[in-house]
Parts: C-alpha cells; structure tokens; sequence
C-alpha cells in the first residue's frame, strides 16, 4: 500500500516524513507540502479529481490541517470532506457499503506544535535544556487547549531554555523533535485521533 499525504506546510512534511513509518511501517508515502492552508484547500479539489482519474486500488489519500484559524473545527472538517465526496471518493466518516475508505481527514488542534507538547520527554530529548517541570504546569496538561497558539508556546519555552533567541525555524525543530517522538504515548487526542485513522486507513487493527 501507498499513501499520499496533502499538508499545509513543510514543518508538517518534516514531522511526518518521521512518524509515518513509526506508526504505519508496512506502507511507502509521499508527503506533498503546500505554501500555507489557503493554498492547499485552494487546489485541493482539482487535486482530487486528478487522483480519482488514476489512483491504483492500493494507493490511499491523507489531508493533515491545522486547525487555526479561528474557523469551527467541524465545519472546517466538513468543507474538507465535502470536497473529497464531490470527487467520488469515500472517508473514514462516509464509508462505502462496505466500510471502505480512500482518504482521511484530519486536524492537527489548534496546530502541529500541541502533537510536540503531547510528546515532551520528545521535546527535551531534542531540546535537553527544557525544564523537566514543564507537563506539571496547567497550561500545558491539553496539550490540544494551550491557550495563545501552540506555535507560540513552543516558540516561548525553547527561548526561555537558551534556544532559538530570534526565531523558531519551525521546520527545523518540527524534525529534531519528531526523531525522537513515540507515536504510542502521545498525550495529544488530536494526535491519537490521527494515529487511529491513520491505522484504519492502512488496513491495520486498531489497538
């Protein structure tokens, strides 16, 4: 099996060019990154009539978006799907007769970073000067509800540890922390949730 994977950006083809084949290692992907959310849902649906003309039966689709824009998760969901069911294929939430599906769709809440906050000991590992007090903190126990932007979370807490004293090369650190993360233990249900789909996608039993 094959899967190709439409992303916003390349923090997110860098996280996931990491994880993928932690999670599903039988399947070869391509993750292909766009220049932000408006240009991906802006060519998204030319992109899926192109694909419903030739995609081998044993190849699969995966649309990771964040969801920040201050647009309701389930509406942006929605929109997605609804662009994936014009074209003529199935999702995991509107399955054929017989439970099949060819794309997944699935939000990053609110963005990539709050998958790194469900992963800190990935953090520190990548980042050793990140306090070891940090998940014992409130604001960070969701990582899924981190208020002010994960980005800007993520950014704040690697400046405060002697990191990145300009700005946080986002695909950089989406890659150093991805390496060392474990796809199983994550606290993130944005991340869990893509996990799961993600195995039901490649045919896998859902653990």
């Amino acid at each position: 099996m094959h899967i190709e994977f439409l992303v916003e950006e390349e923090s997110c083809r860098a996280a996931l060019e990491e994880l993928v084949p932690r999670i599903v290692p039988q399947v070869s992907f391509t993750v292909h990154a766009y220049n932000g959310k408006p240009d991906l849902l802006r060519q998204l649906s030319a992109r899926l009539r192109g694909y419903r003309k030739w995609l081998p039966a044993d190849w699969r689709i995966a649309i990771v978006l964040d969801a920040d824009t201050g647009q309701p998760c389930e509406k942006l969901k929605d929109s997605v799907e609804h662009m994936v069911r014009q074209a003529g294929f199935h999702t995991k939430s509107h399955t054929d007769s017989q439970g099949g599906f060819e794309v997944l769709t699935r939000l990053a809440v609110e963005e990539l970073e709050a998958w790194f906050f469900g992963d800190l000991d990935a953090v520190r590992a990548a980042y050793p000067r990140v306090p070891d007090s940090l998940e014992r903190k409130s604001r960070f126990r969701n990582p899924d509800a981190i208020a002010g932007g994960t980005w800007e979370a993520l950014e704040q807490v690697l400046r405060r540890a002697g990191y990145h004293k300009t700005r946080l090369p986002k695909k950089k650190a989406a890659k150093a922390i991805a390496e060392h993360m474990n796809p199983d233990r994550n606290r993130s249900r944005s991340f869990r949730t893509f996990r799961t789909g993600l195995l039901a996608l490649a045919g896998e039993t859902v653990q």
